[in-house]
Order: C-alpha cells, then structure tokens, then sequence
C-alpha cells in the first residue's frame, strides 16, 4: 500500500472527527457560550451547508493548480478552522471556525479521491479510494464517543485541539509521502481511459458534465445517501421509542452501525474494482432491502443490531464505485469528484427533511427506514440504467445534446 495513501486516509480521519464529534459536545459548547440548543445546532448544520458550498466553490477555484498542492491547502485550512474552534472566546467566532473547517471538506474528498487512485495500478483504483475513506468511516465510529470522552474529562475545548493536532500530522505527512505529481503527470493509457490528464482550466472541468452520466451517477449518489442518512437522522427514535433500548443504548449501537460502514467501504471498494455497475446495484439493493426490513423488524432488539450493522454496510459498500465511476465518466475532472460530495450532502437533506415529514405526518417512528428504502429504490433504477447506457458504446461519453 503506497504510504501517501496513509497520510490521506489520516486527513480524512480528522476531517471526519471533526464534522461528527461535535453532535457529542453540543450540551457543553451550548452552556459555554450560553447559546440556545438551536443556535447550537447551526455549529452541525452551518458545517453541513458549508461542506456543499465549498466542495464547488474552492474546487472550482482552484482548477489550475497542482493537486498535492491544494490538498496541502485545503488540510491548513482544516487546521486554521478547529484552532479557531479551540480557542474562540465567543459564539460567532466558533461558528466561523467551523464554517472555516467545513470549506475544505468536500474538495479534499473529491480532490483526494484522484489523488489516491493516480497512486496504485488502475485495477485497483476503487480500492485506494477506499482506504481513504476508511479514515472517513472509522471517524463516524469514534467521532461522538470521543468528543463525549474527551469533552467530559478535558472540556470541549481540548477535542478541537486534538483534532488540530490530528490535522497537522496529516498535513506533515501529505506534505512528505504523497508524490508531487500524483494525479497530475501520468498519462492514461489505452486500458485505462478513466484517467487523463486533469483539465487545466475551469470551462474545461465544467465540460465534464456534458456527460449524462455524470449526471446520473450524481443523482443515484445523491438518492442513496438520502435514504440512509434520512433513516439514520431519526434512528433514536426508533431505537427507544420501538425497539425498546434505553437512551445509554443508543452510542453502542451506532457504533455497531459504524463498523458497518468500515466494513462495506473496504468491500464495496474490492468489488467495485471487479465489476463496478453490478457491484453499485446489488449495494444499493441490498441498502433499500435492509432498510425495508429494519421498518418491518424494529421492533426485535437482536433484528435491530444486526440489521443497523447491514444498514451501514451496504451503505457505503457503494461509496468508493460511485466516487470512481463518476470520475471516469468526468475524465479525470476534480470538480466533478467535488460535486460527488455536494449531492451526498444534498442527499442527506432531503432524506433528513422527507423522513422529518413521515414522523410529523403520524406514520411513527419506523416510517423514515420506509421512506429511505423507496428514496434507494429510486437510486436502484436510476443505477440500473446509467449500466444499462453505459454497456453501449455509443453511449460511452454519453453527452448531453
């Protein structure tokens, strides 16, 4: 495994730390500045809406530039932002902090992605993206019982600075193992057309989404993250109030439901490197079924375990062949891998909105695992038939006319 793979998992294992640990610090940061729960609340959704914006906007930005140096970049500004967190004195400056941070988390993802695949043999591509996402992955595991650990014993403050800590060892060690060409040298080859040189202009990364299937991989990302993330929103919920676990229950088994998502990235990774369109739909069939089961089953503690490990597992199983197959359709386009993430983000909105909208409506506590399976079903048939146009010839480049 080549070691600047490492240091870009290690990057997005802080990035990650920092956009999940603050759901356990909330109370405290609240008492600290003396803010509502939701004004406080805007320190997670400010991070989510910054993360949209700026997985475009500095992507775009920075179009001309050589990959290694943006992601040097954009890690200084991860670290620039939880210092500010770490030391604000006051509500505002803390908001700014982590709008500051989130900037940089979407172009580092979408730019990283290209990074990490230019770093292995292109059978292997989806597998590099992968092991960066798996510092991603285990951040959603510890990311809340580690800023609740550290926040109790230390104060909140003490979590920003380990996670600036964390930042700057991801920026030495970018800085150090990842190849000042990565990404942006290597020719492609006849095999592997996925790769061309990077577009040196900003109208050149916007010609990439003349391909309808950049689009249609963009939607059935966008579909798939809403529905697992708008059941995941109000698992809780549905944990206490239907499955009959206690509150303390609750960290434990999303925790189970992290593993799961470390376990269906690095598989989802290996067998989208196999056969990418047949692995993307059978994940995502395999999300919609499982949510589907979960709604009918949640009642039953064991049922709710195993099925909330299943739910995290086919959950990203299709996050790195998405982020690779979107890229080969974008030729090689970061702002395409940036926008990869911004519909993520959207797709949590939505997903979070609509299963809002089931509760409201008195549909109960298992009606967002029901409406995120039909959201995922959408992604099925969506998937199904960007494979379907993809077999084509013809439809290779697949312009919009």
């Amino acid at each position: 495994m080549p070691s600047g793979l490492i240091a870009l998992a290690l990057g997005g294992f802080g990035i990650g730390l920092t956009e999940f640990l603050i759901a356990g610090l909330l109370p405290q940061v609240a008492s600290s500045f003396e803010v509502s729960e939701a004004a406080a609340g805007w320190l997670i959704s400010g991070y989510a809406l910054s993360v949209a914006i700026g997985a475009i906007a500095l992507t775009a930005a920075t179009a001309r530039l050589p990959r290694k140096g943006i992601l040097v970049g954009l890690v200084a500004l991860f670290v620039i932002g939880n210092l500010l967190s770490a030391v604000a004195s006051t509500y505002p400056v803390m908001l700014f902090g982590r709008i500051v941070a989130a900037l940089c988390h979407g172009s580092f993802f979408g730019i990283g992605s290209l990074v990490a695949r230019s770093l292995v043999a292109p059978e292997k591509k989806s597998r590099a993206v992968a092991v960066m996402f798996a510092g991603l992955t285990l951040a959603n595991v510890l990311g809340v019982p580690f800023g609740a650990l550290v926040g109790e014993r230390w104060g909140w403050r003490a979590a920003f600075w380990a996670v600036t800590a964390i930042g700057v060892l991801a920026l030495v060690g970018i800085i150090a193992l990842v190849p000042g060409g990565a990404g942006e040298t290597r020719p492609p080859t006849a095999t592997d057309r996925s790769d061309p040189i990077p577009p040196s202009s900003l109208r050149a990364q916007f010609r990439a989404f003349r391909s309808w299937q950049v689009w249609l991989t963009l939607t059935a990302t966008a579909l798939s993250y809403g529905g697992m993330f708008g059941a995941f929103s109000y698992l809780a919920y549905t944990f206490t109030e239907v499955g009959g676990f206690s509150s303390a229950d609750v960290a434990w088994l999303l925790m189970v439901y992290g593993v799961g998502l470390v376990v269906g990235n690095l598989i989802g990774g290996r067998a989208a490197d196999r056969d990418r369109d047949r692995a993307l739909v059978l994940a995502l069939l395999g999300l919609a079924i499982t949510l589907a089961v979960f709604g009918l089953l949640a009642d039953s503690a064991t049922a709710s375990v195993i099925l909330v490990f299943l739910m995290g597992l086919f959950g990203f199983a299709s996050v790195p062949g998405m982020i690779t197959r979107v890229t080969d359709f974008a030729h090689g386009a970061a702002l395409a891998a940036s926008a990869n993430v911004s519909a993520s983000n959207i797709g949590n909105a939505l997903g979070a909105w609509l299963g809002g909208l089931a509760i409201t409506a008195g549909l109960g506590y298992t009606a967002p695992l029901y409406v995120g399976a039909g959201i995922v079903l959408i992604s099925v048939i969506v998937m199904l038939v960007a494979a379907h146009q993809a077999r084509s010839p013809a439809q290779q480049t697949g312009h919009c006319r």
